[in-house]
């Protein structure tokens, strides 16, 4: 089964050599992350995520338009739920999947706006209504509308996408109104790192979830990746990523994040304080990262046989869309791309999606 394969590319202030180190050469600028998503583009991935952060890096959706005529890659573009107004975001996506030639995909995030407490299951069900509303308006349908967080009744902008559909969602979240959310309205549901075992569990729940909704789901799997020629080399590359880390420092960039609190962020949490003392929570998947990062915390990391099978392990498993990182980015996707990703038989995910369960 061919799979999804994506890059990382770094627009929120997270690339370093050394992990919790700021490098003026590694600053989210236009030029650092553009050639970030050139190295990807040029060693043959399928998707690139455009990361959202209100405080941090560049805007995503700007960078996404300058980038639009220069790479081949589909774009994963992050997007925060509630930040814009529902019509003019239908009408900015419909306008860049025209200018990528309708390549372009869509991260849903369910943050808080900034400024804004939301308790998570009035801030997922907001997520669920954007999402039902947004695709309306991207497949073309008028909408008409009147729920507890959208009150609309337009009709789709001039501005449409290629297709003519909507772009595939991706979403991700642990808690039981995110896992709603996901089953409702979400196309693939996005994990970040965990023991395979907790990802068949996860997926099973998950799809039974949907099919209570008449829906069904694709998943994929967000993580960073570090590998080298040998397992000895990959490991000393884990250890050295992490030995200027600070810990004080590491607290403060895990608090950057708009998302600190979600259940997501609290598995991470649980992942690594269940690892051994090198940070390994399996032989192959390393939770240090997590020290100085919110969100996804742990890498694969191993030779290139080694991060393969563990690739293998979870396409197996379900998964059908990796989104890869290591830093530094650039480097790293390099190494990636040429020990690894030419011995898997990957292509962009294509289905036709069902529709968003609102009710």
């Amino acid at each position: 089964m061919a799979v999804e394969m994506a890059w990382f590319s770094a627009l929120c202030d997270d690339d370093y050599e050394f992990l919790g180190v700021p490098d003026a050469q590694l600053t989210s600028t236009f030029e650092h992350c553009r050639n970030i998503v050139l190295t990807a583009d040029r060693y043959g991935f399928d998707n690139v995520l455009l990361p959202s952060g209100y405080a941090l890096g560049i805007d995503n959706t700007v960078f996404a338009a300058g980038m639009a005529q220069q790479t081949s890659l589909r774009m994963l573009l992050a997007i925060r739920c509630g930040e814009m107004v529902v019509p003019q975001l239908a009408r900015q996506l419909g306008t860049l999947d025209q200018m990528m030639g309708g390549r372009l995909t869509v991260n849903i995030i369910s943050s808080d706006v900034p400024g804004e407490k939301l308790e998570s299951e009035p801030r997922y069900r907001r997520s669920t209504e954007i999402m039902y509303a947004l695709r309306e308006l991207l497949d073309g349908r008028s909408l008409d509308f009147h729920g507890d967080f959208l009150d609309l009744q337009v009709e789709p902008p001039r501005a449409r996408t290629v297709s003519g559909r909507s772009p595939l969602f991706y979403f991700g979240g642990l808690s039981e109104a995110a896992r709603e959310c996901a089953a409702a309205a979400a196309d693939v549901f996005l994990m970040w790192p965990d023991t395979t075992d907790k990802v068949l569990e996860v997926k099973a729940d998950m799809d039974a979830r949907a099919a209570a909704k008449g829906r069904s789901l694709r998943y994929g799997w967000r993580s960073h990746v570090i590998v080298r020629e040998t397992e000895d080399e990959a490991r000393a590359a884990a250890r050295r990523l992490l030995s200027k880390l600070d810990a004080d420092a590491g607290e403060e960039i895990r608090k950057r994040s708009l998302d600190t609190v979600s259940a997501g962020v609290a598995n991470q949490n649980a992942l690594r304080e269940s690892a051994d003392d090198e940070g390994y929570v399996e032989r192959h998947l390393w939770t240090g990262v997590g020290r100085a990062r919110s969100g996804a915390g742990a890498a694969i990391v191993g030779d290139p046989d080694q991060v393969l099978a563990k690739i293998n392990e979870l396409t197996a498993a379900g998964i059908e869309a990796f989104v890869l990182s290591g830093y530094p980015h650039a480097a790293e996707c390099d190494l990636f791309a040429r020990h690894v990703l030419p011995h898997i038989d990957h292509g962009r995910v294509e289905f036709e999606p069902h529709p968003v369960n609102v009710s």
